[in-house]
């Protein structure tokens, strides 16, 4: 299981070790800049494990001796046993709803002391590794529906449960799977199919449902008009119009309604319509009876609190100008004003303590990361390590994307943490997990793992 330690440097992919440790390091000091204080001893309270920068310091020397331990062992390893590893996350995802602790509304968390785990981020390692076996296998023809099927319900699975413990932006990070699966022969229509709902859905936000169910229907009409004597010629055209004309009208009829009601929740919901300055309209306003007057009396609209968080990342953002405040001088993340700001919101630490000089580098660091795992990708023999890290350049693509987009307001708050920068341990330790496998399974490129 584990090789010769003089063989540990050889062969293995430095350049993406360096790439995570400078991230990482970047990470810590953007969650040092948020809660040290000018009179905290810096040094005592490092080693106390009770601020948050002290506990991802100790994660960080944790997922040190992990790295080390994976980049030890036989690459067959990850090809022995991720059906099992599968199950096994599967189990504990299932495991949240009887011994599970609830965090935010969230019961997906399994409290182990001095971290609380959560199943649903560390099973996006399992799923990369199934998935990869699964389409590494020599009987397997993806090119047939059933093996699309059966690929397709090895990445989705865990949405089921994620949805189920309230954690549906972590269960949107798990589509990032159709990258992957795309590069295998994945058909493109199912994508077009996949950007249409998108296109759908952000429509549905825009327009309220009876006017838009009105333009679509007037959009088929036209289409059936100008499509007149091709449809003569060939009847398909016709029945892929009315096709999508029924396909539109029911996914924002029936689906977005009860997307809106009963899989988001009500402050998810509502956070995504305030951003495209709508009020949520699936919220029931009914009236209420007055218990001191006996009289109907209607619920009075609240303020708009739903993009509190965005309103004070992007002021905190703007602040740091070009060069930013530097460290420690920060007086929006100092001052608590950005919540979530040394998890979710990190990213307004480093915007505001280094501005958009430190905004540009870590972006440049990642678009780095990035490029080398596809590069990494695509230079392997092994269909499973291909498969593998495509997975894992999907994973961190959705999570950076999806977090800088929420924190500057083009995205709705779902709560996607930052890879690598943002505090918590569950998160550090599934995308060390998820690179050093990589970085791992690369070392052994020459040979053909199945």
């Amino acid at each position: 299981m584990y090789q010769n330690k003089a063989v540990v440097l050889k062969g293995r992919d430095w350049v993406t070790v360096w790439l995570y440790a400078i991230i990482a390091l970047i990470g810590l000091l953007c969650i040092i800049s948020v809660e040290l204080k000018a009179n905290d001893d810096f040094f005592k309270s490092l080693w106390a494990f009770k601020k948050n920068y002290s506990k991802q310091f100790f994660y960080l020397l944790i997922c040190a001796v992990i790295a080390t331990f994976i980049l030890l062992m036989d690459s067959k390893f990850f090809t022995a046993t991720p059906n099992l590893l599968y199950v096994l996350g599967i189990l504990l995802m299932i495991s949240t709803f009887v011994i599970g602790k609830t965090v935010n509304g969230s019961k997906s968390w399994i409290p182990l002391g001095f971290m609380n785990l959560q199943p649903v981020e560390t099973c996006k390692i399992f799923t990369s590794l199934a998935l990869a076996k699964y389409l590494s296998r020599p009987e397997t023809n993806f090119s047939k529906s059933r093996s699309q099927l059966i690929a397709s319900a090895i990445c989705f699975l865990p949405i089921v449960f994620s949805i189920l413990q309230n954690e549906t932006g972590l269960a949107l990070v798990y589509f990032c799977f159709l990258l992957p699966m795309y590069r295998e022969g994945f058909p493109p229509a199912y994508l077009v199919i996949g950007a249409s709902m998108g296109i759908l859905l952000v429509a549905a936000l825009l327009i309220p449902t009876y006017p838009l169910l009105i333009t679509i229907s007037v959009i088929s009409l036209y289409a059936l008009y100008t499509l007149k004597r091709r449809i003569k010629r060939n009847k398909s055209l016709l029945y892929i119009v009315l096709a999508s004309w029924v396909f539109s009208a029911i996914f924002i009829g029936l689906a977005v309604p009860f997307m809106f009601k009963h899989v988001f929740q009500k402050y998810q919901a509502d956070r995504i319509f305030s951003m495209v300055g709508r009020d949520n309209p699936y919220t029931a306003t009914q009236p209420e009876e007055n218990p001191n007057t006996a009289q109907l009396s209607v619920k009075k609209p609240k303020a708009d609190t739903e993009n509190y968080n965005v309103k004070q990342s992007k002021i905190a953002i703007g602040s740091g100008g070009f060069f930013g405040k530097g460290f420690l001088k920060g007086t929006q993340t100092q001052g608590d004003f950005v919540p979530e700001q040394h998890t979710d919101f990190i990213f307004t630490s480093l915007g505001e303590n280094f501005g958009f000089v430190g905004c540009t580098i870590l972006m440049l660091l990642y678009l780095t990361l990035l490029l080398r795992i596809i590069m990494i990708a695509e230079r392997q023999r092994s269909t499973f390590s291909r498969v593998y890290a495509y997975s894992v350049a999907a994973i961190l693509f959705f999570h950076i994307a999806i977090n800088i987009c929420m924190t500057i307001g083009l995205a709705p708050v779902i709560g996607i943490t930052l890879p690598l920068m943002s505090y918590g341990g569950s998160s550090l330790l599934t995308f060390t997990i998820l690179i050093f496998i990589l970085v791992r399974l690369d070392a052994d490129r020459q040979m053909v793992l199945r």
